[in-house]
This record gives structure tokens, sequence and C-alpha cells, in this order.
């Protein structure tokens, strides 16, 4: 086998070091039988290698290229044109230039040829560098050939193939170039083909897009295509477009932009019989790759060419790298449901934070379905009946209501509906939804707080118990204990006790939001009436950490060694500095109580406060620089007493009413009974967070012991399993450890992925829309969740760590849990992109007065760092100002 040439017959998928991306998909497509690939071969990247290897000046442009950031862009270019020039100055040393040159002869000279840049980073399953390197078209002879095998080379450092790879963290000494010489063949027309909706994914749908003349016209967004729309052999829709340019070869070499005849421009390009047969070619060449696919086509129809007439030539194939995973299924219709916007946590999951997701499953039972890192609800059977729709209907409108609109839109689709399969429905009741009931009523009727407090301190007093005995288990016992506990726990949070007081907090939550309307036209009373309510544990978080930052700002040193805290030395150091012991004593009381809490805390995997205390100091520091002293008693009183001013006021007009007196009684203890249970409704999640860091800790023991005995590296490995898999791994001793490594490969594509809200089995997203109503031109639509207007400067924070905030600034983000709590104490208005009336932080911001509009489609990219906006939480919609 050569070692500087390969022929597309010599190439299979094991080839990527040597052929790149597009030549290995070219020698993979030559051999499907049936297909006509155009001949071709490839000059490998070990020429390549031979070009820049040993050249002093191409590696000091390279060390200093991998220092610069994305946003450095003058002196990206500056640099690759430096490094540009080098190699297409460069000579082709005479054993390379003889086998290329031998190639071409046996091919022919005579012919045109197009000549591709393939990278070993590029057109692969889990990244597309498409358009990054460059192509040249009708390249004729020898000379022109070997000339442009240059360009291609140099074309690894163009200023957008530098860009994309430092946003995308490859490193630039570790991607080479192969080159693919190939045949040009002279279209009547060409095109791409997706063997998935390129608009919703659909993966049942193929799309095609034609144009006359060489598909360059497409690529380069010269001209409109015809698009044909194909399902199981059968055009589902077409749209035939004006075309006035084309893109054809010139007999000497290169290509012209030439106007299509007028007769032709509004021409269906493909006969109907042209469609489905290109189709069905898609539909093979999906198979062979075994995934959705990006296919370049082209067909001759001219009976003067030399070629077969009518026949399909394909000159590329590549991965679709944009399509979200569909999860396993049977091959039936099935509707899913983004978990992750029910819970706020629209990251990805690890393995083994999916197998804790599942074990506390309480309302979905065996209809929990993973794909891409995430968790998806399978609500096909509730939504094929009558009673499972409106609940789910139901409980999707009060996490989000995009969620929610877009299982409307899809109950529209009559002919879908009616093919759904029946069975059990995903959420599930049971029979114990009545016995929450009784101690709802009991709680109501006695109105003691301290029903609320006994039923934390049992709860706490659990914790504390499980927590000693799993400090002396290991093994087989750990995780046998995990397992019954996860049972035991899941018992607990869906039980009457807990239950019941939900039930209650929902009950006269609705009863004087909706009599207050009713009665006085005061919407959304509860907001104010809620503030500065007790045994909220994550509101006094937020609060507990001012009284930490009252004791540090006293500590100038302490501040100091803050901007350069190390996680893994934090305490140790602390203790060497001035005011450091008692700094000490403040976190650890702290993180002895909301330790266990993080960003995205419903995967057990994610670093817990416990574990990376750094995480918060910025909110820390914040609270210095934004609030003076007792500010948390200060902020707490100032929400009691705006609570207790708007029951009296709601009182005093409710008496003035006909019947007041009586309307003003019920109130009073509607009033009471809320503010007694409001702030449970933070507690469940909290203690069963608190039990996930007791489970993980037992878990990191096991893993130390794993990477003593060198069946993994780091005790981080043990995330990318199961919860079995685990299981099984230390009872037996043994590992595969490319499992792990595959995963983790995987887990850096699902990071990137934004996971759709709802979707079919066929991998269609089905997206909601807003009601927009009267809202402003150009305003933001969102959902209001806590009332109010305010006006201020938007801090757009993607992740927490980085939430450096300023007094009086409006957080702009994806999504919030409970460890945001801490920030809100200091903005002054909440907007997301996710979220519903009792998620989070529609909870919080209604808790400390916030206005917050949330569900806000791609505010953080629409709404600007430093941009001054218009909050109105009221309507429900943000203005750009």
């Amino acid at each position: 086998m050569s070692k500087f040439v390969l022929s597309f017959d010599e190439i299979d998928s094991t080839n990527l070091p040597e052929a790149g991306g597009k030549g290995v998909n070219l020698g993979e497509l030559s051999r499907i039988v049936g297909l006509h690939v155009p001949e071709g071969f490839c000059v490998t990247t070990e020429a390549y290698k031979q070009i820049i290897r040993h050249n002093e000046e191409f590696d000091s442009l390279l060390d200093q290229l991998s220092l610069i950031k994305v946003g450095d862009r003058e002196r990206i270019r500056e640099l690759s044109r430096k490094i540009r020039l080098i190699i297409e100055g460069a000579e082709i040393a005479k054993d390379i230039e003889d086998e290329i040159t031998q190639y071409i002869s046996k091919l022919g000279e005579k012919y045109a040829y197009a000549i591709r840049s393939s990278a070993t980073a590029e057109d692969l399953p889990l990244a597309s560098f498409a358009g990054q390197q460059d192509t040249y078209l009708n390249i004729i002879g020898k000379d022109a050939i070997l000339q442009h095998i240059r360009k291609c080379w140099a074309s690894l450092f163009t200023d957008r193939a530098v860009t994309y790879r430092i946003q995308n963290g490859f490193n630039h000494s570790n991607v080479y170039l192969s080159v693919v010489i190939q045949r040009m063949i002279f279209p009547q027309a060409a095109g791409i083909m997706f063997t998935a909706d390129p608009i919703n994914s659909n993966r049942k749908v193929l799309s095609i897009d034609a144009s006359f003349g060489l598909g360059e016209a497409l690529v380069s967004g010269l001209v409109n295509a015809d698009i044909y729309k194909v399902r199981e052999g059968r055009i589902i829709d077409k749209k035939i477009s004006n075309k006035k340019l084309g893109i054809y070869a010139l007999k000497e070499g290169g290509t012209e932009e030439r106007e299509i005849d007028p007769e032709l421009q509004n021409m269906q390009i493909l006969t109907d019989e042209q469609i489905v047969k290109l189709e069905a070619m898609g539909r093979k060449i999906e198979e062979h790759f075994g995934c959705p696919q990006d296919i370049e086509w082209c067909i001759n129809w001219d009976h003067s060419s030399d070629t077969s007439e009518d026949e399909f030539h394909i000159v590329q194939s590549r991965p679709i790298t944009t399509l979200y995973p569909v999860p396993v299924n049977d091959g039936k219709n099935h509707i899913y449901v983004s978990m992750g916007h029910f819970q706020m946590m629209t990251e990805d999951i690890k393995p083994l934070g999916i197998s804790f997701c599942n074990f506390l499953s309480f309302w979905f039972g065996e209809n929990l379905k993973s794909a891409g890192g995430r968790l998806f609800i399978d609500g096909t059977h509730d939504l094929a009946s009558p009673i499972g729709r409106k609940i789910l209907l139901t409980s999707t409108g009060k996490a989000d209501i995009l969620m929610k609109n877009a299982l409307v839109d899809l109950m529209k689709r009559q002919d879908f509906i009616k093919a759904l399969p029946r069975g059990k429905g995903s959420i599930n009741l049971g029979n114990g939804a009545l016995s929450w009931i009784i101690p709802a009523i009991k709680t109501y009727r006695k109105n003691d707080v301290a029903i609320i407090e006994a039923l934390i301190n049992d709860t706490e007093e659990q914790i504390r118990d499980m927590e000693q005995r799993v400090e002396k288990l290991s093994g087989d016992e750990l995780f046998e204990f995990i397992v019954r506990d996860t049972l035991e726990l899941k018992g607990v949070l869906t039980g009457p006790r807990n239950m019941g007081m939900m039930v209650l907090g929902a009950y006269v939550t609705s009863w004087i939001n909706k009599k207050m309307d009713k009665w006085l036209g005061e919407k959304n009373a509860v907001d104010t009436l809620t503030k500065s309510v007790n045994n909220n544990v994550t509101s006094q978080m937020g609060l507990a950490l001012l009284d930490v930052a009252d004791v540090i700002r006293q500590y100038p040193e302490v501040i100091e060694y803050f901007n350069h805290a190390n996680d893994e030395t934090f305490f140790a150091d602390l203790a060497g500095l001035e005011g450091g012991d008692l700094v000490s004593t403040s976190m650890r009381e702290y993180l002895g109580k909301y330790g266990m809490r993080c960003s995205g805390e419903i995967d057990i995997t994610k670093p817990r406060w416990n574990e990376k205390p750094t995480a918060l100091i910025p909110m820390i520091l914040n609270n210095i620089e934004n609030f003076g002293l007792n500010s948390s008693s200060v902020k707490f009183e100032q929400g009691r007493l705006e609570a207790e001013q708007k029951e009296h006021d709601l009182l005093r007009r409710l008496e003035q009413l006909p019947g007041g007196k009586q309307k003003a009684k019920k109130t009073k203890k509607m009033i009471s009974v809320l503010r007694n249970v409001a702030g449970f409704r933070e507690y469940p999640k909290y203690s069963f967070i608190k039990r996930f860091q007791i489970y993980k800790n037992g878990l990191l023991k096991e893993a130390t012991k794993l990477v003593q005995q060198g069946l993994i590296k780091e005790n981080e490995d043990i995330f990318y399993l199961s919860f079995e898999e685990l299981r099984e791994v230390v009872h037996t001793n043994s590992l595969d450890y490319s499992i792990l490594t595959k995963r983790k490969d995987g887990y850096e594509v699902f990071e990137k992925l934004t996971p759709p809200r709802v979707m079919t089995s066929e991998g269609e997203v089905i997206t909601g829309k807003y009601n927009t109503g009267n809202i402003p031109p150009c305003a933001l639509m969102g959902i209001p969740v806590s009332s109010g207007i305010i006006e201020g400067r938007a801090k757009v924070v993607l992740k927490l760590e980085d939430a450096k905030l300023e007094d009086g600034e409006i957080l702009v983000t994806a999504f919030t849990d409970p460890s945001w709590t801490p920030l809100f104490v200091s903005v002054k208005g909440l907007v997301t992109e996710v979220g519903g009336l009792m998620t989070h932080g529609a909870v919080i911001a209604r808790e400390y007065g916030l206005p917050a509009v949330v569900g806000v489609e791609n505010a953080t990219k629409l709404i600007k760092d430093g941009q001054r906006i218009r909050v109105n939480g009221t309507e429900g919609y943000v203005e750009l100002l």
C-alpha cells in the first residue's frame, strides 16, 4: 500500500488518520453496491506532514497561534496568512510527486478534477467541519493539480478554519489534511440531500435541494433551490423556486456563473420518478453509515455525455451532526417531553446521574427515557387518553408554557394522535393521591406552623441516621442499602405528610389569587403575601450567604485570597490568613447546611459546594460589594413588613364590600395558612439532595478503591457508568475501560446539544409558540411569573461560577435552580429561557419581590450583556431599550 496516495477502493473507515473525513466517506461510498461514485484518490496526511516537518518558522507560528483567543481576529488573520504562505511555497518531495503523477495518469490526465480538502477532524459522526477548508473545481493538468494540492493544505489555516478550531477546542497541531482528487462530473443539475428533514429533524422525511449546474451554487448560497420532501417513497411536498443563476465549468478549467435560460428558470428540475429514485439511494447510504446523512449528488441527462443518461452520481456524504438523538423505541409512534424543562436543568446528565433520576422518578415510572445525555418523559399513552392528556397538559403548562403549546399543536394532527399506541400512562398518581387530602385538611384546620417544623425535624433525623449507616458500609452492602433507601425516600417524598403540605399550599395559593382578583381586581396577590415566610430553606440559603459575607468583609487578606483561591487547599490556605479561622468557621457552618447544593443538582455527578467551595466566591464577593452589614435581617424584615402591609390592605378593602366581614375573615385564615405552609414547598427537594450527597460520598469511596486497583484512572470516571454497571464493576473487580472512553467522547457532543421541549419517535422536534397578544413591537415574549415592571442593565450569566453582579442589574440566564438563589438578593429582576409559574426561579422571584419573566426563547443570545432592558413581570415580556 502506498504511503502518500490511496485510491478510493483502498480506503475504509479505518483510514481516518491517513485520508481524513471526506476521504474515508468517499472510500465507504465507493463500496456500496449500486452507487456511482466518480473515481479518485487521496493524497494522505503523511504527505502533508512531510511538507511541514522540521519547518522551524511553521512551528513557531503554530505555537503563537495556540495562545490566541477567539476574539483576537486581527492576530488570527495575520498568523494564518503567514502559515498559508509557508505551505503554498513549500516544495513537494519527488517521491510524493511521483506517486501523485502515477495515479493521475491511471485515471487520465486529460480529464478535469475536483480538488477537495479532507481534514482528520472533519465530517465525523460527532463533529462537522463542513466548509472550513477549500474546494477547487475543474482543475486540469498535473501542474495545476499539484498547485491546488498545496492550496488545499494551506486552507487548513484559513481564518474561518482556525477560528472554528479555537471555538470548538481542537488543537491546531493535532489536525492534519488529506487532499481528495476526484474525477469531475459536468452535470445538468446537482444538489444536496438530507436523509432527515433539516427543518424539524424528522428522520422519516428526506429533503432534496436541487439546482441547475454544479452543486457549488447551492453551497455558496448563490441560488434558490427546488426543495422536494419525500417520505417512504411518496413525495409529500415540493417547492419550485425561480432559478436565475447557475455555476458551470469552463473548457479551459475553472468555473463561471451563468444565467439560466428563461424557459428553465421556473421548471421543476428533477422529475417525480428521479426524486423517488434519489430518495432510495439516500436511504441506502444512510443504512450503510448507520446515521442520517448530508449527501451531495449530481445528474447528467445530456445524451452527448460519456456518462449514462439519467445517472445519479454521489460525490460526498457526511453525517448530520446537528440532530438531537431519539430515545430507543419500538418503532411505533411516541411523543417525548423534556424532563429537563420540568426540572430547570437542561444540561447533560452523566449516566450515574441518570440512574439516580430514574430511582427517584416519582410520577413517571418506566416511561422515563434517556437520549443525548438528557431525560424525556414518554407521554404517548397520556396523550392517547383524555384524562392523561388533561393531566399532562396541566403539568407541562405549569413548568413551561412552550412545552404545553407544542403538545397542544401536536394534538391538532388527528392522524398522528389516532395512531398512538395505548398503554399505561407516564404520570402515575396511583391511589395515594386520596391519602394526601386528610393531612392537608388537618393542617388547614389546626393552622399551626409547628406541624411543618415537626415534619422537617423528623426528616432531618432520618437523614442523620442514614448518613451514619452509610459511613459503615462498602461493596455490595453499600449498593444494596442505596437501592433500599431510594425506595424509602420515594415513599417519604410522595407520602401523605409531604404531599398533604404541597396540596394545601397549592390550594390556598389558588384560592387567594382567584378570590382577590374576583373581589378586588387584585392580580397575583400571593406574590407579595409569601415574602419572608418561615421554613423556606432556599430563600434562607441566600440570606445566610449574606451573613457569611459579613464575616469575610472584615478581612482584606481573605478577600484578596478569594481572587485566586484553590478548592484543594481552600481551608488550609485560610488558616494562614488574618481572620482565616473565623471565616473558615462561618464557611463550614454554611456548607454544613447547604454544601450539598450546586448548579444542576439533580445530577448526582455535579460537583457540590462541599467539593468545590470556590463556586461560592463570586456570590460572596457580590454580597460584600453590593450590601452593607446585617443585610440579611434587614431584607427579611422588609419582606415580612411588605407582606403584612399587603394583608392589612386586602382585608381593609374586603371589609368595605357587601358581605365583607365574612370575606375578610375567610381571607385572613387563608393568608395565615399560606404563610405557614408556603416555605415547605422548597424543603422536599432540599432533603433528597442532602441524601444524594451521602450516596455520592459512599460511591466515591468505592471509586478510590477502583483507582488504587488500576481499573479506573480517576474517581470521576465512575460518573460515566450507570449505577448497576458500577455495582457490577465493584463486585467483579473488572472493567473494559474503552467503554468509558467512548462515553466521554459522546458526552463532549451531548454538552453542546440543546434538548427539544417535545419530539416524536421519528425525531421530529415540535416547537410551541406564544400568543403575542398586545405586546409592544420587537418585545421578547415569555411567561409572567412575578409581577411588577423594572428597567435596568442586563447581566447575562451562562454559568453560576461566572456571575459577577453589580447592584441593581437584571439577571438573564438559561435557567435557575436552588443553587442560584444567593444571586437573587443582588438583582432587581429575572429573565430565563426555561421555566413556568411554579418552577424555582418563579417561586424565589416572588419571595424576593423581583419582577420576572421566564420561558423567553434564546434570551441569552438576543439580550446582550450590559444592554438596558425593561422586564414586565405582570404581562410577560421583555423590551430591549
